[in-house]
């Protein structure tokens, strides 16, 4: 097959070469239009971010993560006094560094605290002096802004009564009853602190009963049960229990066992 736009008018006597040479300027016409033609589809490399863009979405994202774990399943908190001694250790106890904690939300989100749990709470009104809630620094200020602080006070004791129960102090052993039980308490540091005030309550529903493991220097429900609100403390209030000690290391861990407390009937 000849083309006829380059050799338009070939003699006989070069007819032969005609036809071989004719095959050579269209593949090579070919192969230089595919060498030279762009494909209409491609497309350009994507330009890449700019670092500080790239930055601000990973601070972002960070924050999210952050608030939403802090929101529904753990937050920490340190321990400001001594009212849960020995259970957990407050700066006031010589050089011994405050115990740091990991409070998690997850156990009650079907129901409320059971009796011997450790728990954090808001501040119901009065329960912590204004030496206790010192103002936050700018850092600080900044993550309440995004709701990676927690606003206001907030305190941390046992839970030793729940809605219905009858909590009184003390039997003829310096123990505590609940609903006619008395319950023996290995977490206390000073058992005969308990007697040191006699009460008889019971819990309205919706309500805790709380006290520290240090007795004789915990602002718990029994020091505030003359106040209006009777020392008792919403459950609504609690934002949850406490799961680990995580530092100091010496000290990382669990808590101990509750003993009887946690074994009484519903």
């Amino acid at each position: 097959m000849t083309d006829d736009s380059e050799f338009a008018t070939p003699s006989r006597a070069d007819a032969p070469s005609a036809k071989t040479d004719a095959a050579r300027p269209a593949t090579e016409q070919f192969a230089t239009s595919g060498l030279e033609e762009k494909s209409p589809t491609a497309k350009s490399p994507k330009k890449a971010r700019p670092f500080w863009q790239e930055l601000i979405i990973l601070c972002v994202v960070a924050l999210v993560i952050a608030w939403f774990v802090k929101a529904f399943f753990i937050q920490s908190f340190y321990v400001p006094s001594e009212s849960m001694m020995p259970t957990l250790i407050g700066h006031t106890h010589g050089n011994a560094p405050d115990d740091r904690l990991l409070v998690q939300k997850v156990s009650y989100w079907s129901g409320g605290p059971d009796r011997g749990d450790v728990v954090v709470f808001k501040d119901p009104g009065g329960w912590l002096s204004d030496a206790e809630t010192p103002d936050p620094n700018a850092f600080q200020r900044a993550m309440e802004v995004v709701g990676l602080y927690p606003t206001g006070g907030h305190l941390v004791k046992r839970v030793i009564g729940v809605g219905g129960d009858h909590v009184q102090c003390c039997d003829s052993k310096g123990r505590l009853q609940i609903n006619g039980e008395s319950i023996d308490e290995p977490y206390v540091k000073n058992p005969a602190a308990t007697k040191a005030r006699e009460f008889d309550v019971t819990v309205p529903d919706g309500k805790l009963w709380v006290m520290g493991d240090n007795r004789a220097h915990s602002a718990d429900s029994v020091y505030h049960m003359d106040e209006k609100a009777g020392g008792f403390v919403d459950e609504d209030l609690v934002v949850g229990k406490v799961w680990s000690v995580v530092w100091p290391l010496d000290r990382f861990g669990g808590l101990p066992d509750v003993g009887d407390i946690g074994d009484l009937d519903d």
